[in-house]
């Protein structure tokens, strides 16, 4: 306490020398230049003096009056909690029940029995050509082929009463097998007439018109059916993650047009690595219980590759690098009553990234007090007041 009185004597003193001298009014009202800037040289190194000094007593004040301004810093307490990564991949729908359906026989497309949009049943039948005569010329094979039957049941009763020759029984039997066979063969060739749906789902394009004439091969589809049931995405994986990318591995998927998003698993993975790019395809089941979801609808996939249960994640925003690349944070410790804490640089390693946090795989522990605010502005060893 005794600096303080010498420190005010000297100001005061070297402002009381200072009244000796000539005033300022007085300086300048002798027109002297050379005399102008010697007094203004004079003041400016006085108040320079007078600055320093100024700022020593604040110092002085603040110290003596336990009045030390710590800095304000927020922190955050480490917690171990449930980490899951995720590896976001793009992908398209796709379904396996989306095909051409192609006439089987030529004709005239005699009649159609749906229209788009329609529902139809496996079996069904969607239209039937015109069979060219076909119908007729089984009901004539089948009278044949009953004519034959009842001739080889006679001749079998003769036969099993050792009456006939075996060979007459024989050639009626032949007789019999191939007129079946004949109707068979027509019956066939006949239900390739009718065209039935090969699988339940929707008509989505109905391509010939009644009256047209079809043949089988390419540029005679007839129908477009879909099934909205069974979609799915095929994503191709980077090699880096085979061993993480498994079967039955949670996948969460988002149709950015719809702005929705289901959760699902893969239900297959390929045993294939492409050479061109070092991928492997990964197959994704995706609900579509309110058919909104089409082929060929982009989405977003993000698959489930890591998991740890007592992970310690912190924001990315808060971590500090050294000049030997080591990254590190501030650590404060327990705060005192009046909130007061010491805070410590401690290193840590890190993990993997999801979103803005990031996993601290060493260096922190459950419960340590990390500087969150502030972080950028303290030190090692710094005295810091945590807020409330």
């Amino acid at each position: 306490m005794k600096k303080l009185p010498i420190l005010l004597i000297a100001v005061i003193s070297l402002y009381s020398c200072g009244g000796e001298d000539q005033s300022v009014a007085e300086i300048i009202s002798g027109q002297n230049l050379e005399a102008i800037r010697a007094k203004k040289n004079e003041i400016t190194t006085q108040q320079k003096l007078i600055d320093a000094q100024l700022k020593s007593l604040d110092s002085a004040i603040a110290i003596l009056g336990n009045e030390e301004k710590l800095p304000l810093v927020n922190t955050l307490t480490a917690k171990k909690e449930i980490f899951n990564h995720y590896l976001e991949l793009q992908g398209d729908v796709s379904t396996k029940q989306n095909v051409l359906i192609y006439p089987e026989m030529a004709g005239t497309l005699q009649r159609v029995y749906v229209k788009e949009g329609d529902r139809v049943s496996k079996g069904q039948v969607l239209a039937t050509i015109d069979d060219g005569g076909m119908s007729s010329q089984l009901n004539q094979l089948k009278t044949q082929a009953s004519l034959a039957k009842t001739t080889f049941e006679r001749q079998e009763r003769l036969w099993n009463q050792n009456i006939g020759s075996e060979i007459q029984y024989l050639q009626a039997k032949t007789n019999y097998e191939a007129a079946e066979n004949m109707v068979s063969q027509a019956q066939s060739q006949l239900g390739k007439s009718t065209i039935r749906a090969p699988f339940s789902g929707i008509i989505d394009n109905v391509i010939k018109d009644q009256g047209t004439v079809v043949a089988p091969g390419q540029g005679s589809e007839v129908f477009r059916i879909v099934n909205l049931s069974d979609m799915y995405i095929e994503v191709e994986v980077p090699e880096a993650y085979l061993g993480n990318v498994t079967k039955g591995k949670e996948a969460l998927v988002y149709f950015p047009i719809l702005g929705d998003s289901v959760v699902t698993k893969i239900r297959e993975t390929g045993n294939f690595i492409n050479p061109s790019n070092r991928s492997f395809e990964a197959e994704i089941p995706v609900p579509n219980k309110e058919g909104k979801i089409k082929p060929n609808l982009s989405a977003k996939v993000n698959i489930n590759d890591y998991t740890s249960v007592d992970a310690i994640l912190i924001p990315t925003s808060i971590i500090s690098e050294n000049a030997e690349g080591e990254q590190y944070v501030f650590v404060a410790d327990e705060p005192n009553a009046d909130g007061e804490s010491i805070v410590k640089r401690t290193i840590i390693t890190t993990g993997k990234t999801q979103g803005a946090a990031i996993e601290v795989l060493t260096g922190l522990n459950d419960g340590d007090h990390i500087i969150k605010e502030g972080a950028r502005s303290v030190k090692d060893g710094q005295k810091v007041k945590i807020k409330k």
